[in-house]
């Protein structure tokens, strides 16, 4: 055990250092290199991925005209959201702006794209602005699926919240669950595969359940999965078990795999399974199936299930050249769609943007991930990953992973400690992207 935890603890430990020492490979370059006028590059979308890209370009160039085009002023972080919805934390600590990065001498341009011109390299904006390109990075994010699901609309979402893009939505399901009576149900209804951050619905569950049993205690969650298995599925399942009575009797948490929702009232927040099943909740909360973001398909990114298929080893895209697509819309199994992972994408891809601006080589890549999931007061488990560019595909590096230790190996002092470390992976990540 000590071991795993050994090698686990020095993952996180040297996590930033993986795609950070990709850019200090080109430092030298950077400031050696003398430009006859500015690179221009756009990055479309001002979350984890296109703004950590945004701030990277520039550490390898202070020179570059690199202008990121966002269409909300605020960004709410998806990771920690689920602290605000069982009321753990407010939601002010998730809401992050783009100041930081104009301080560094990036444009910021506050605005809706519409349109990518891959063959003129421009990109257009809704407010009727055109941008010009030598390089261009999209960080659209994930489009949720509302179709997917019969009944279930964007506008359905308003009274039925599903969520998975943090800010108002948050707000509202934070807000139902704080006014629904003790002995209510709480629905979640999960998504299939792949969707963005794999452990977060179960993490969601667990952090609901903490709030119910803290202050309704005769309530329960109930999870509808079309899928038989999930991301540290073992993990989720017996701290379920030691803190919710999962599969007792009295259990305030009850996982039903392999049977995804088909339908839903609205009026009734009574939702269907694909067996036939039906289920009535006092607050619903749906999460779509997903696909890349919008303006990803608008621009002919994605293929036929709606992700944005990329070159390994640069995250260029395979459909478009000269158009990098990072974070939640890629293709770039097995790295997960997660915040962690975009942000490590997003230097590496950086560095792949520099390469190919200046003629130099580019240098053989690794990413890394880690993943925290808080469960219950004083408990929260992870994964941690590295990850590298073999055979023209990414692999897992072998015997690299570390992952809570479960079964004989628990040790309620190191699950506690495991909390602070999310907050501490939080604090460097949000401090890492946006300031």
């Amino acid at each position: 055990m000590k071991l795993n935890m050994t090698r686990r603890n020095l993952l996180k430990a040297s996590a930033v250092s993986v795609a950070a020492g990709s850019m200090a490979s080109f430092s030298g370059l950077a400031s050696a290199h003398n430009h006859g006028g500015k690179h221009k590059v756009v990055i479309v979308g001002g979350g984890i991925a296109g703004a950590t890209a945004a701030k990277s370009l520039k550490r390898l160039d202070p020179k570059m005209d690199v202008t990121l085009i966002e269409a909300g002023a605020d960004y709410h972080t998806c990771f920690m959201s689920n602290e605000v919805i069982n009321g753990d934390r407010d939601i002010k600590t998730i809401r992050f702006t783009l100041d930081g990065l104009k301080k560094q001498g990036i444009n910021v341009v506050i605005d809706e794209v519409t349109g990518i011109d891959a063959k003129g390299k421009k990109v257009s904006t809704k407010g009727g602005k055109s941008f010009g390109y030598d390089r261009c990075i999209v960080a659209p994010g994930v489009a949720l699926n509302y179709g997917a699901i019969q009944g279930y609309s964007a506008e359905v979402a308003k009274t039925i919240p599903h969520a998975w893009k943090a800010g108002e939505q948050t707000a509202i399901l934070r807000d139902q669950l704080a006014a629904m009576k003790d002995g209510g149900t709480y629905v979640l209804v999960c998504p299939p595969n792949p969707f963005r951050c794999p452990p977060g619905p179960y993490e969601r569950a667990s952090l609901v359940a903490k709030y119910l049993k803290d202050n309704k205690p005769k309530s329960k969650v109930i999870m509808l999965d079309p899928k038989g298995a999930f991301s540290k599925k073992g993990l989720f399942e017996d701290a379920w078990r030691r803190h919710y009575g999962y599969e007792g009797p009295n259990a305030m948490i009850e996982w039903h795999g392999n049977d995804g929702v088909v339908s839903v009232d609205p009026k009734t927040k009574t939702v269907t399974t694909a067996s036939g099943k039906k289920v009535k909740a006092d607050v619903l909360n749906i999460i779509p199936p997903q696909t890349a973001g919008k303006i990803a398909q608008i621009a002919g990114l994605t293929n036929d299930a709606g992700w944005c298929p990329i070159q390994g080893k640069t995250f260029e895209s395979s459909i478009h050249k000269d158009i990098y697509v990072v974070g939640d819309a890629a293709v770039a199994d097995p790295l997960p769609k997660s915040g962690y992972a975009a942000n490590s994408e997003a230097k590496v891809t950086a560095v792949a943007v520099y390469a190919s601006l200046t003629g130099k080589a580019m240098i053989e890549p690794s990413w890394v991930n880690t993943c925290y999931s808080i469960v219950a007061h004083d408990e929260a488990i992870s994964v941690a990953a590295v990850y590298a560019y073999e055979g023209d595909k990414i692999i897992s590096v072998p015997n690299s992973g570390g992952l809570t230790p479960g079964g004989d190996g628990f040790n309620a002092r190191d699950r506690k400690r495991e909390v602070q470390y999310a907050y501490s992976w939080f604090n460097n990540i949000v401090a890492d992207t946006f300031k």
